[in-house]
C-alpha cells in the first residue's frame, strides 16, 4: 500500500502540473484516509473543478474522491436568493414544463409548481452557496438541463445533481452532446449556429467560429456545465 504521504504529494504535484486549476483562498485542502481523498477549497471555475478531480483520480493510490471543492461565485448572494433564482430559471424553462417543482425554506419543503400529470418532480436546496438539486426527472436532458440551469445563478458555488432518471436510460456520448448544444442555443450570449459539437468517452471538442473571445469563453463554460463531461477540447476560432 502506498505511503499515504507520498499519495498526497503525488496529488499536490498533479494539481500544480494542471494550469487551469487556481485556487482562489489558498492551496486545495487534501487528506487521505483508506484510500479516500478529501478535497476542499476553492478554484476560479468550473473547469478547474472538474480537471483537479481528473487529476487526483489519476494518482496511484487514490479511491474513492470526496469532492468538497467549490467554485468562486461571479456574484456572491445568501442562499435565499440563490434558491429563489435557481427556481424561477426551473419556472420559465420550457423544457421542464412537466416537471413538480419544490423547494426548501426554512427546512420544511414547499411546492412552488404540481403539473396535473407531472413526469418529474425537482427538489431544490441551497446551503453555503451549495445547490443541491433532488427527485426524478423523465430523461438525461431534463436532468442535464436543470443542473445548468442552477449553474448559470452567479451566486453558485456548487451544484449536486442527483436528479434520478425515471423511467432508466442508456446513457451516450450522443446524448452528451445533444445536452451541450441545447444549453448553448439556451445561452443568449452564444451564437450556437456557429459551433459545432462532438463527444467522445465523455471528451466535449467545440469548433467553429466566434466573433469574440469572451464568447469562446462562455461556451467552454456552458460545456464544463453539463453532467457527465469530463474533459472540454475547445478548438473555437476567434474572427471578429
Amino acid at each position: 500500500m502506498a505511503d499515504a504521504k507520498d499519495v498526497l504529494d503525488a496529488v499536490r504535484h498533479a494539481l500544480k502540473s494542471e494550469a487551469r486549476v487556481r485556487p482562489t483562498q489558498g492551496p486545495i485542502r487534501l487528506s487521505l484516509a483508506d484510500g479516500a481523498l478529501t478535497m476542499e477549497g476553492e478554484v476560479a471555475d468550473i473547469a478547474g473543478k472538474k480537471l483537479a478531480l481528473k487529476a487526483a483520480a489519476k494518482v496511484p493510490g487514490v479511491g474513492l474522491i470526496i469532492d468538497r471543492l467549490h467554485v468562486r461565485p461571479a456574484t456572491p448572494m445568501g442562499d435565499g436568493e440563490i434558491r429563489d433564482k435557481v427556481r424561477d430559471a426551473l419556472l420559465e424553462e420550457t423544457a421542464l414544463a412537466d416537471c413538480t417543482i419544490r423547494v426548501f425554506v426554512k427546512g420544511e419543503l414547499e411546492t412552488v409548481r404540481a403539473p396535473a400529470n407531472a413526469t418529474g418532480t425537482i427538489d431544490i436546496k441551497v446551503e453555503d452557496g451549495i445547490v443541491t438539486l433532488d427527485g426524478d426527472v423523465a430523461g438525461w436532458g431534463q436532468k442535464r438541463l436543470a443542473g445548468v440551469l442552477a449553474w448559470w445563478v452567479p451566486g453558485s458555488r456548487d451544484v449536486i445533481n442527483g436528479l434520478g432518471v425515471t423511467p432508466p436510460e442508456e446513457d451516450s456520448d450522443d446524448a452528451v452532446t445533444d445536452a451541450v448544444l441545447q444549453v448553448l442555443e439556451k445561452d443568449p450570449f452564444v451564437n450556437a449556429e456557429s459551433i459545432r459539437v462532438q463527444t467522445r468517452n465523455a471528451v466535449v471538442v467545440l469548433s467553429g467560429v466566434v466573433p469574440r473571445a469572451a464568447e469562446r469563453d462562455l461556451a467552454e463554460n456552458d460545456a464544463w456545465y453539463v453532467f457527465g463531461v469530463d474533459n472540454v477540447i475547445n478548438r473555437l476560432d476567434v474572427r471578429p
